[in-house]
């Protein structure tokens, strides 16, 4: 795998919502999650074996949660497709952006302009391989 890139329509359903006794709500979740990765997977596409980088970025609207609760979910969801095991993610790069903030995206995908053409809140995931584990920056 070189590069496998998602969206899911949100807000996520964080982590912490299992301990609330709402473990309908995160299980849906992480279904909702795997069945929107599959429409983007590829036939052609191998799972990961070695080290991969999870990226995440949560473009929300007026609601916003805590970055580090929305991970785990989306890391247990896409297990067996886009890597075979989430203790595979060496690296994991997660943020949040308020759709009426102001910054700039270099670089876009067509798959990010399509979160941003649905006009709702999203979540842009995407799996690549690690970089060098020898080497910090």
């Amino acid at each position: 795998m070189t590069r496998f890139e998602f969206i899911v329509d949100g807000p996520p359903v964080s982590q912490q919502a299992r301990k609330r006794g709402k473990g309908n709500r995160l299980q849906d979740w992480k279904k909702t999650v795997r069945q929107e990765a599959e429409k983007y997977w590829s036939s052609e596409q191998k799972t990961a074996s070695g080290l991969v980088m999870l990226q995440i970025t949560y473009f929300y609207d007026s609601v916003q949660i805590d970055i580090d609760n929305i991970v785990k979910p989306i890391q247990d969801a896409i297990k067996g497709l886009a890597y075979v095991d989430d203790n595979q993610v060496s690296d994991l790069l997660v943020r949040k952006r308020n759709l009426s903030g102001n910054f700039r995206i270099e670089n876009m995908t067509s798959t990010l302009a399509e979160g941003f053409a649905r006009g709702n809140e999203f979540l842009h995931i995407v799996v690549i391989n690690a970089s060098n584990q020898e080497v910090l920056t």
